[in-house]
């Protein structure tokens, strides 16, 4: 694959079940399996500590984009990514910095902006479309959490928020997306002119095939050990954090898709006015931290 790899416990290909956290059967004296890829980028590292598996960045600056991940996709072809519905994803996280809230800041808080997450990081499915990390050039594709700091702006859906912590279906790779550009570059065009985006909003929702959801900051607090609960189906896609459901969201892309844990500097401005831009940003020291992490089978009938 060309990259490091750790090494767990692992069932077979179909059913996942992997403890991070030392509980005195696993943790740093455990083998964690050899199907996760660690592709490291720029001051990323990926590290066991008793209280989880960490990926975290230091002290990173925007001329330089850096990203500590885990995956199970890397070295492989797209058709070949390991996973299709009916699953449930289950991951214990948590990390050292809460999401950059969505509502307008007073000054205090703008003033203490060193304090929130700068870049993205996430958890879940997706099939590696081009970013600063690389990838294929292809549609997005995502069943995810999934988190983002200003200055990105990706507002896919009507009323959407461009950044924060969100529950995300991403779909575009489909025959309807297609039909869906060229109404979008029109309307992309009548908003830069007019300041009046209603409509790109609209056509870029169904291009992209987008469905999400804030994940409250109170009761989903990054900063704070939740558990986060995916079940991705052939019809739709459950969220909750905790128990509680977050989102539902229907047509969820078909697979084949690779999971990935993340946290890097990057941010990204995709909006309807045409705009599609990548970049890096300066921040302290941060980092995303796993506890547990489980795949399983569902019956075509759960969720």
């Amino acid at each position: 694959m060309g990259a490091e790899h750790l090494a767990g416990k692992q069932s077979d290909a179909r059913h996942i079940e992997e403890h991070f956290a030392h509980d005195g059967e696993f943790g740093v004296q455990g083998s964690l399996s050899e199907r996760w890829a660690r592709p490291l980028v720029g001051d990323a590292q990926v590290t066991m500590a008793a209280s989880g598996l960490r990926l975290a960045l230091g002290r990173v600056t925007a001329n330089r984009y850096s990203n500590a991940q885990i995956d199970d996709y890397s070295g492989r072809r797209a058709s070949r990514y390991p996973w299709r519905p009916p699953l449930r994803l289950r991951v214990r996280a948590r990390a050292s910095h809460a999401a950059h809230p969505v509502e307008p800041l007073d000054a205090a808080e703008a003033q203490a902006g060193a304090g929130w997450l700068r870049g993205t990081l996430g958890f879940g499915f997706w099939n590696a479309p081009l970013t600063l990390a690389g990838g294929g050039v292809r549609l997005p594709e995502a069943v995810w959490f999934f988190g983002a700091s200003p200055p990105s702006n990706m507002a896919l859906t009507v009323g959407g928020a461009g950044y924060g912590w969100k529950a995300q279906v991403v779909h575009a790779h489909r025959p309807s997306a297609l039909m869906a550009a060229p109404p979008l570059a029109l309307a992309a065009l009548w908003a830069r002119v007019s300041g009046d985006a209603r409509a790109a909003t609209g056509w870029l929702e169904r291009m992209t095939g987008a469905h999400e959801a804030l994940l409250d900051p109170v009761r989903a607090n990054l900063r704070q050990w939740h558990d986060y609960t995916l079940d991705w189906l052939p019809d739709h896609a459950r969220f909750a954090v905790d128990g509680r459901e977050a989102l539902v969201a229907p047509d969820p892309p078909p697979g084949p898709l690779g999971f990935v844990a993340w946290i890097d500097n990057q941010y990204a401005i995709a909006t309807p006015r045409g705009e599609l831009r990548f970049g890096a940003l300066d921040s302290e020291p941060q980092w995303l931290e796993l506890a547990s992490l489980s795949i399983e089978p569902l019956s075509q009938t759960d969720g």
